[in-house]
């Protein structure tokens, strides 16, 4: 299999904003550099990376696609998304290469709370008692190092008492609805757009031997649950409000990541007609808004 790479320079203020709407556009993963320093200097940032540093007045912006995809089309749905101009971009094919593999090292053992632990599957678990998630991500998001997948671990850590059904909306590698499930979760399910991510997720939940239903969001199978968490962006988060709400049972708790704190107000009014959502909590910038189905 192989992937296309397309590559474009933008300024410091606007490239966080252009990364998440290359990633709701469709993109599988972004890099991003100092165009001025070159190859050498660039750190990977995947889609839930940090952004780059204030000190890069032009950024290096590489995306990674599916080999058949409309390269301009995607570049311009982001673009006017985030109200910036249409940058030169040039394309590459990329040979059979998994991007998150070639990075691993960047990848260690994460303490989430007193007792759950993120472990790559190639790392020994630092604390063997502990709950250790052991995760592959393949080429799908969801490591546990970002805030967003930190606070929505940290949540679950918190909130699940054992017993509850738990849907994991967007569900990347799989991490939070396994993570649920080794926390003492009953059942779990996890929905994504992305068949790739699906497999990876999958395979997680084998490594960890649990019992997870993975589906694409086109499936609308599945009982509304108990718990549900979704960790995405803001704005797709405001657009899939009635049907997180509807995938709630009535009492049921809501866990919502991938907001920035400016953003908040906005998403808590989307849902304010089925949940009162408070921040629960907050990483970087990050927040997490969280409340009851009434």
């Amino acid at each position: 299999m192989s992937w296309l790479s397309v590559s474009f320079e933008t300024g410091a203020a606007e490239v966080e904003a252009v990364t998440d709407a290359l990633i709701e556009a469709g993109a599988l993963a972004v890099e991003v550099g100092d165009a001025q320093a070159g190859s050498r200097d660039e750190r990977p940032v995947f889609a839930e990376g940090a952004g780059p540093p204030a000190a890069w007045r032009r950024n290096l912006v590489r995306v990674l696609l599916d080999s058949g995809a409309d390269a301009g089309s995607i570049l311009a749905q982001a673009c006017a998304r985030t109200g910036i101009g249409m940058p030169q971009y040039v394309t590459a094919d990329v040979p059979d290469r998994d991007w998150v593999r070639a990075t691993r090292s960047q990848f260690e053992p994460i303490r989430i709370s007193r007792r759950l632990w993120i472990v790559p599957s190639w790392r020994t678990p630092p604390d063997p008692a502990a709950v250790n998630v052991v995760l592959d991500p393949g080429i799908a998001f969801g490591t546990g190092s970002h805030p967003t997948t930190r606070l929505c671990l940290a949540w679950l850590a918190r909130e699940i008492a054992g017993g509850e059904s738990v849907l994991d909306y967007g569900c990347g590698s799989g991490i939070l609805a396994i993570a649920a499930m080794r926390l003492g979760a009953a059942r779990a399910s996890g929905i994504d757009v992305d068949p790739q991510a699906l497999l990876a997720a999958r395979g997680n939940a084998l490594q960890n031997r649990v019992e997870v239903e993975f589906r694409a969001a086109a499936d609308s199978s599945g009982a509304a649950a108990d718990v549900v968490v979704a960790n995405i962006l803001a704005h797709p988060l405001i657009v899939l409000a009635p049907a997180l709400a509807m995938l709630a049972v009535r009492g049921g708790r809501l866990a919502l990541s991938g907001i920035l704190a400016g953003q908040a107000g906005e998403v808590r009014a989307a849902y304010a007609r089925w949940f009162d959502l408070a921040v629960e909590s907050v990483d970087e910038g990050w927040v997490l808004l969280a409340g009851a189905r009434r």
